[in-house]
C-alpha cells in the first residue's frame, strides 16, 4: 500500500523508536514542522545515500523546546516505521518542501531470547574493551535499534541495518559487526599499550649463555 509524505531528506539513518533532535531554521522545513503542528501529520526522512534517496524513516513531531524570532525552531521528534520510497517530488502541491509516495516495508519482530543475550554480552563487552561506561539498557525494551549508533557502524552499515525486516536478521547483523569489531579493538588497545611503554625504564632478564651455545661462523 502506497502512502503520501512529506519529506525532509538527510544524509544520517534514524532508526524506529530514536528520538531525533533537530533544529529547523530553513523556511521550507519550518514550513513542514508548522503543518505538523497544525495537522498532527507525520513526515518522512528518507537517507541520501550514494547520491541516490530510496529508504528512509516515518518521523512523528513530538515536542517544539525553542522557537526563535527568526521562526527556526528546536523540536524533537521519534522514529516510527521504515519506508521505500517509489516517488519524489521536490515540492509538494502549494508547500516549500518536497514530498513522496511511499511504501512501509513490513517488518517480522521475531529473535530469540539466546540471541539477544549474545548481542548485549557483545556489546558489554565492546565498552569494557573501550574502557567506557557500560550503558543503561532497558532489557525488556531493548532491539537492534536500541545502541546501533553507538556501536561504530558505519553509515552504509546503518543503511544496511534500516533495510532489514526482521529483528532475527538485524540481531544476527550487529552480532557478526561486533565478533569483527572486539578483536579489532583488542589488538588496538595492546598496540597502545606498547607504544606508551615506549622510552620508559623497564627490567629485563638477560639471557644466561650458560644455558646454550652461541652458534657461531667458522
Amino acid at each position: 500500500m502506497v502512502s503520501r509524505l512529506a519529506l525532509f531528506p538527510l544524509q544520517s539513518v534514524v532508526f524506529p523508536g530514536e528520538k531525533l533532535p533537530l533544529h529547523i531554521f530553513e523556511k521550507r522545513y519550518v514550513q513542514l514542522i508548522e503543518d505538523c503542528e497544525s495537522t498532527g501529520m507525520h513526515f518522512g526522512i528518507p537517507i541520501y545515500f550514494n547520491d541516490h534517496l530510496e529508504y528512509g524513516t516515518e518521523m512523528q513531531l513530538t515536542k517544539v523546546m525553542k522557537r526563535y524570532d527568526t521562526g527556526a525552531k528546536d523540536i524533537i521528534c521519534i522514529g516510527l516505521r521504515v519506508f521505500r520510497l517509489k516517488k519524489f517530488d521536490y515540492k509538494e502541491a502549494g508547500k516549500l518542501y518536497a514530498g513522496g509516495d511511499v511504501e512501509f516495508l513490513k517488518d517480522r519482530g521475531e529473535s530469540t531470547g539466546a540471541l539477544k543475550q549474545q548481542l548485549l554480552d557483545l556489546i558489554y563487552e565492546l565498552y569494557e574493551h573501550l574502557e567506557v561506561p557500560r550503558p543503561i539498557i532497558d532489557i525488556s525494551g531493548f532491539t537492534s535499534y536500541t545502541l546501533a549508533h553507538k556501536i561504530g557502524l558505519s553509515l552504509e552499515q546503518e543503511y544496511s541495518l534500516l533495510k532489514l525486516t526482521s529483528e532475527k536478521a538485524r540481531q544476527e547483523y550487529l552480532i557478526n559487526h561486533l565478533l569483527i569489531t572486539i578483536p579489532i579493538v583488542q589488538e588496538m588497545n595492546r598496540t597502545k599499550q606498547v607504544i606508551e611503554l615506549n622510552g620508559h625504564f623497564r627490567n629485563y632478564d638477560p639471557l644466561d649463555f650458560t644455558e646454550f651455545r652461541l652458534r657461531t661462523k667458522k
